[in-house]
């Protein structure tokens, strides 16, 4: 398989993804419309079984892993969250043990999710880096089989969501996407292709993790000293250069939005959806509202990636909302 999958590898991950979960619906929300004054389709996947995109590409990995290596008795991954359930769900399913390595501090309700679904968790680290690095002596050690955040595999997976969503609504104007590592911008530019689509696909980036959105200004790989971002899922400081490559071959580009945009649109998911949005899974609406004047009349698509987010930080985002942001 290449790095970017076509149309029959899509086709097989949907078969795959589509054997254990549904699709999950897009739906256009009048009040969410009227906030950006475009046409908006929302892809919810925060519809899935773990509540987020991940699951996908983990279903997929593992059926290859089952198949190609069935001497490998176990998985070991390193996570903010959804990555983890993901291979915890998926490895469960396969007979397979998973192991996961999250950093110091990381959201509760997503460690006791990955924990639920099989998985033996590890906290090492102070952010993700540290923790993948742990995460690989682990692998060597303990004899694990290493599942990367990044993997044709996973980007075959995840681009199955796409693949639903330019079939259901094919004369999208644009699709806004959130990057962590990069697996779900590559799945939605290689959906677009396979389906030929003319959609331009917008990254979006937390202002305070712009190591993706510093790679495209550059056209090659830009690491960050550090990421503090709200938004677990884009919290990323190390670009994966295969990503970045693709990004810069088929994304028209990519947006910073800030801590307060990305918690606006988690209050405006509430208020208008009345859907739970993960800072991640926010950042798309973040991103349309800050460029509404481009999209004005046009017809807009927002990858709501996930919606695990702790109930105390959740609580607190929708504190600091006021009467001012109910509206238009």
């Amino acid at each position: 398989m290449s790095d970017i999958p076509g149309l029959a590898e899509l086709e097989r991950a949907a078969d795959l993804v589509h054997a254990v979960m549904p699709p999950t619906p897009q739906y256009r929300w009048p009040l969410l419309c009227e906030r950006a004054a475009c046409e908006i389709w929302v892809k919810h996947e925060n519809q899935t079984p773990a509540g987020a995109f991940k699951i996908r590409g983990g279903i997929v990995y593992m059926d290859d892993l089952r198949r190609s290596r069935p001497e490998v008795k176990g998985v070991i991954a390193a996570t903010r969250g959804n990555h983890g359930q993901s291979v915890a769900f998926a490895a469960s399913r396969a007979g397979l043990t998973s192991t996961v390595v999250v950093p110091e501090g990381n959201s509760v309700e997503k460690n006791a999710a990955m924990r639920a679904f099989g998985a033996e968790l590890i906290v090492h680290g102070h952010d993700f880096q540290a923790s993948l690095e742990h995460a690989t002596r682990l692998a060597e050690e303990r004899g694990l089989h290493m599942l990367a955040s990044f993997h044709p595999l996973l980007v075959a997976g995840v681009g199955t969501y796409a693949l639903e969503l330019f079939r259901a609504v094919p004369d999208l104007d644009a699709v806004y996407v959130p990057i962590g590592l990069g697996s779900g911008i590559c799945g939605v530019m290689a959906a677009r292709d396979a389906v030929g689509s003319k959609a331009e696909v917008i990254g979006v980036v937390a202002a305070n993790a712009p190591a993706y959105a510093l790679s495209f200004e550059a056209g090659a790989p830009v690491s960050t000293n550090n990421a503090g971002s709200m938004a677990d899922g884009v919290d990323c400081r190390v670009p994966v250069p295969g990503a970045v490559d693709a990004i810069l071959a088929g994304a028209s580009g990519v947006v910073r939005v800030s801590e307060d945009e990305i918690k606006a649109a988690m209050r405006h998911y509430f208020t208008d959806t009345h859907n739970v949005a993960e800072g991640a899974g926010a950042v798309p609406l973040a991103a349309l509202l800050k460029e509404r004047d481009r999209w004005q009349g046009r017809k807009v698509g927002l990858i709501l990636s996930g919606g695990n987010v702790d109930r105390p930080v959740y609580q607190a985002v929708l504190s600091e909302g006021d009467e001012s942001e109910t509206g238009t």
